[in-house]
């Protein structure tokens, strides 16, 4: 009774916990991190800099949110997963760094187009430019943005595609290869979704969309095992949605700094009017775009589309390339 217990916690053949308890571990350490480091340090930036300098101490806050995240993850790989940290999607080379801007251009186009179609139809207005808040720098406050956006996109792609996507996989194996993924990649996005339901204006239909948002991120990990194009999409979607365009991100208007000021006044289903492009179909199909993008670009790139990059970040693989690396080359000759 005990063994099959303990069982549903611990796979022996592995030597490590199952899957949904090492997501479960690294979601804890991935929040609790940073919450304990702004309790411990955050105090002391705030009382420093908020009050003449709050795009510094905006921008300290968040370098502490990062550090805390990666240090998180690479605990979590090395210690609960037992593989490198590169293997969240952070094997970095002259192709990650291709497709981490492809991502950045993506991201914009996406987003441009939505605000492009939305001021020809007359469903957006714009009212200001160069926005901040009351007695704040436009500029410190940009370059706050800025950062802002980059460690949100770090943080959720490593939690909800490096982490959980690629441990759901390995989870999901026995289904086979092709199958482990598909499922890996579907419920990643659900949770992906789930996990703003508490952020304001949020209604089922938005969430419902978050998810399909998942779907787009996603693809850039499923195609390319590497968080390079997920992670520059994040970024640009998010900060040329607030921070250009002054629309709401995911319901919520992040430091109050943007280069036009804008108001929307077209129909809510399409627009996603207080929660922001994200809750109407205009984004909606903006991603299913998107989708079809990222399949083009890593099909010219690679010429084909295949898991096997994603498959090789796979407990399994790393297991199988450590034996192989440790044969002799006689073992080897006759494994080939």
């Amino acid at each position: 009774m005990l063994s099959t217990l303990g069982d549903l916690f611990w796979n022996g053949h592995e030597h490590r916990l199952r899957a949904a308890i090492r997501m479960c571990v690294f979601f804890g350490l991935w929040g609790f991190g940073p919450a304990l480091a702004h309790r411990v340090i955050g105090g002391s930036v705030r009382a420093a800099f908020e009050a003449q300098l709050p795009w510094l101490s905006s921008l300290l806050l968040e370098a502490l949110r990062l550090a805390s995240v990666l240090a998180a993850a690479w605990f979590a790989a090395r210690f609960v997963d037992r593989r490198p940290f590169s293997h969240y999607g952070f094997r970095i080379h002259r192709t990650w760094w291709l497709d981490l801007g492809f991502g950045v251009l993506l991201g914009a186009l996406l987003m441009g187009t939505i605000f492009a179609i939305s001021l020809a139809a007359g469903w957006v207005q714009v009212v200001d430019v160069l926005v901040a808040p009351a007695g704040t720098p436009f500029g410190g406050m940009f370059v706050s943005a800025i950062f802002l956006y980059v460690v949100v996109a770090i943080a959720e792609e490593l939690l909800a595609r490096g982490n959980q996507l690629l441990n759901m996989t390995e989870g999901f194996r026995p289904l086979g290869r092709w199958q482990a993924v598909m499922l890996a990649w579907l419920i990643s996005s659900v949770i992906f979704g789930a996990l703003h339901i508490l952020n304001p204006n949020a209604t089922g239909r938005s969430i419902a969309y978050l998810a399909w948002y998942g779907v787009l991120l996603g693809a850039g990990f499923v195609f390319t095992g590497e968080l390079a194009l997920p992670i520059g999409l994040h970024f640009s979607w998010n900060f040329v949605q607030g921070s250009i365009f002054g629309f709401a991100v995911s319901g919520r208007s992040l430091l109050g700094v943007s280069v036009l000021s804008t108001v929307e006044t077209g129909p809510e289903f399409w627009t996603g009017g207080a929660f922001g492009p994200e809750g109407g179909l205009l984004g909606v199909l903006a991603a299913a775009a998107g989708i079809l993008l990222i399949i083009g670009w890593v099909r010219w790139r690679t010429g084909s589309l295949a898991l096997s990059n994603l498959y090789a970040n796979t407990f399994v693989a790393q297991v199988t390339c450590t034996q192989a690396s440790a044969s002799t080359p006689e073992e080897n000759t006759k494994q080939e």
